[in-house]
């Protein structure tokens, strides 16, 4: 009966982790998709090259983190 209650409560635990861990991804996907908007933004208005060329390469960064979560 305690084991029964340790392994349920274990289950309980495991469940509640992997619930933060989701939630974690989720919000980190939400920040990566707001700054790569932010980028598209700021490439959408800016003329200068070298500026184009650096937030070009802050989008490939953004864009292949959010690949491996999503």
């Amino acid at each position: 009966d305690q084991s029964e209650q340790v392994r349920a409560q274990e289950v309980v635990d495991e469940k509640e982790r992997v619930g933060r861990l989701k939630a974690e991804e989720a919000r980190k996907v939400q920040a990566l998709q707001m700054t790569r908007a932010r980028i598209r933004e700021q490439l959408s208005r800016t003329s200068n090259e070298r500026y184009t060329l650096l937030l070009n390469t802050e989008l490939q960064q953004i864009e292949g983190e959010l690949a491996k979560l999503v």
